[in-house]
């Protein structure tokens, strides 16, 4: 699957992942449904998308302790919701 084919699925599958599901959520519209697949998983998959939503909220400082734990960078500001949206959906679908 790609990312186009995530963001326009009907509705999210059972055998996705957490962070798959959360992406597909935020997509629709849903952050909290979204925030809420992350609760319970900790590894940096989750961490990662984890910090994007609290990106999204526009809390930044817990989109940075998020983006630590994900062993990633607090993206530049040039880079749009939308454009990281697209780069962890292609990461995560690999």
């Amino acid at each position: 699957m790609q990312a186009a084919a995530l963001r326009s699925a009907p509705q999210p599958a059972d055998t996705w992942s957490p962070p798959v599901r959360a992406l597909w959520y935020e997509a629709h519209g849903d952050w909290q449904r979204a925030h809420d697949e992350l609760q319970d998983d900790a590894d940096r998959q989750a961490a990662w998308v984890h910090a994007y939503l609290h990106r999204v909220e526009g809390d930044v400082a817990n989109a940075a302790y998020w983006y630590r734990r994900a062993g990633r960078p607090v993206p530049a500001p040039a880079v749009t919701l939308a454009d990281e949206w697209h780069e962890i959906a292609e990461a995560l679908l690999q």
